[in-house]
């Protein structure tokens, strides 16, 4: 694409327009399954559901290693967790290799970050220095918390802790919406909106969303065990809660940049860093390889002249840069970057990829380690119709999700399906030998990065 410089860009098959805005809005822990327009009829998304209708839904989207950290490190950087070390969740991302924020900010744009940033590992309250925000220059942001209506935050170069006022994501969403109202023109902006809802505790949306939902009438998917059911149906009438409140926060933002003619210039990013288990499989939260837990919302509205449309490509994290800077036009993207462009495949170009998205666990730790499945490492893909896993010692799952969309049926040991595990193998193994994935045992990878762990592979953090 043609970089025009200050004057704008080719963008859209020859459209002249100037460069555009880029704004990322992310909610923690939110699954795909979790949206009115993916055919959830107990949740109320009226406004995603709405957005959808107006940009390119990617449907087979993934948070390939589906934990908080890894997947904002992976967003950052355009690289896999075994590239760039964050594996784990609170560890410190380097700042040897360009970043996002870096690229755009080097191709004249203004720089923002609101919300949770769950990248600095130096402990979750603590102030975060102008040399670790990996470019950002608005900021005002916390390393992480849960406690969605006591919630601190830095602002800036200052080291004093402030607290946003009532429910984060509100108060977040307003600040984002007071910066886009005093931002000129100058320059376009670069902005992630990091909210850290619908994550638990599950219990401590806003009152009024609260009662929008009743766990006796809340419909479970059909592969949660009904040992899970009673607290399955507590947590996700609670989930939904959240999630519906973050639905209205996202309306907003939509409705500003049309009424301040920001809209069809700007590329708008709806997605979530994982998914959550909710009891499906037995399971809670995330790291898993099961779709609840790996399924991500992806709705992209590109700037200027598009056609919206849904798209089956699975696309994972470290893709978001490169197809964020391709549809921006002209911003170059670092050599570091492993991931994809899709951006002429939104636009209604050919499927850049293999078809396939690569799943990873380098290391298990917290939650995943006290399952019945022990916890453990692994390495998979998901296509548009199968997912294939296995772990060090082999093959471990195989799920046809077109015949059983909530995989109930593992097929790793169908003797009928020996030439579909080879294939999906041979193309498990070519991603990974691209990206230098040996594949080792967990704890080579904490020992080659130097991190230090509990007995539940945990980096312990204080607050």
């Amino acid at each position: 694409m043609s970089d025009l410089s200050a004057v704008g860009r080719i963008l859209n098959g020859g459209l002249i327009m100037k460069k555009p805005n880029v704004l990322i809005v992310f909610a923690d822990q939110w699954r795909a399954q979790a949206m009115g327009y993916a055919g959830n009829s107990d949740v109320r998304t009226p406004n995603i559901d709405d957005f959808s209708r107006n940009s390119v839904d990617f449907t087979n989207a993934v948070s390939g290693t589906p934990v908080c950290s890894p997947y904002r490190a992976s967003l950052m950087k355009g690289q896999y967790p075994t590239t760039h070390g964050v594996f784990l969740n609170d560890v410190c991302l380097n700042s040897t290799t360009s970043s996002i924020a870096d690229a755009f900010a080097a191709d004249g744009y203004d720089t923002a970050y609101i919300g949770k940033w769950h990248l600095d590992g130096h402990g979750r309250s603590a102030f975060i220095p102008h040399e670790r925000r990996q470019g950002f220059d608005y900021w005002k942001v916390l390393e992480c918390t849960h406690d969605y209506n006591n919630s601190p935050y830095y602002a800036g170069d200052s080291d004093e802790k402030r607290y946003w006022n009532g429910y984060d994501a509100f108060a977040q969403t307003n600040d984002a919406l007071e910066y886009l109202k005093h931002h000129g023109n100058d320059n376009p902006f670069f902005m992630c909106l990091s909210w850290g809802p619908p994550h638990a505790p599950y219990d401590t949306a806003p009152e009024a969303f609260k009662r929008m939902y009743d766990p006796e009438t809340t419909t479970l998917r059909e592969n949660v065990p009904l040992e899970q059911a009673e607290r399955a149906r507590r947590d996700i009438a609670g989930y939904y809660a959240h999630c519906t409140a973050l639905d209205q926060a996202f309306g907003r933002i939509v409705r500003f940049l049309k009424e301040k003619s920001l809209y069809d210039d700007t590329i708008v990013l709806f997605t979530s860093d994982h998914g959550d288990m909710l009891g499906s499989q037995g399971e809670v939260k995330k790291q898993r390889p099961w779709d609840e837990s790996i399924r991500v919302p992806f709705l992209l509205k590109p700037a200027g002249v598009f056609s919206p449309r849904s798209l089956e490509a699975p696309i994972d994290a470290p893709d978001v840069m490169p197809t964020l800077l391709g549809l921006a036009g002209g911003v170059a993207t670092p050599e570091s970057v492993e991931g994809i462009d899709f951006g002429d495949y939104a636009l209604g170009g050919n499927d850049p990829s293999d078809g396939a998205a690569l799943l990873s666990c380098p290391h298990p730790f917290g939650q995943w380690t006290k399952t019945r499945c022990g916890g453990r490492e692994y390495r998979g893909i998901r296509t548009t119709r199968y997912t294939y896993v296995r772990d060090l010692r082999g093959p471990w799952l195989l799920y046809d999700n077109a015949l059983d969309p909530f995989q109930k049926r593992n097929l790793a040991d169908d003797d009928d399906l020996r030439g579909i595990r080879a294939e999906l193998e041979l193309i498990l193994q070519a991603k990974l030998d691209k990206i230098g994935d040996e594949f080792l045992p967990g704890n080579k990878y904490v020992r080659k990065w130097g991190y230090e762990v509990n007995e539940d592979g945990t980096v312990e953090y204080t607050m």
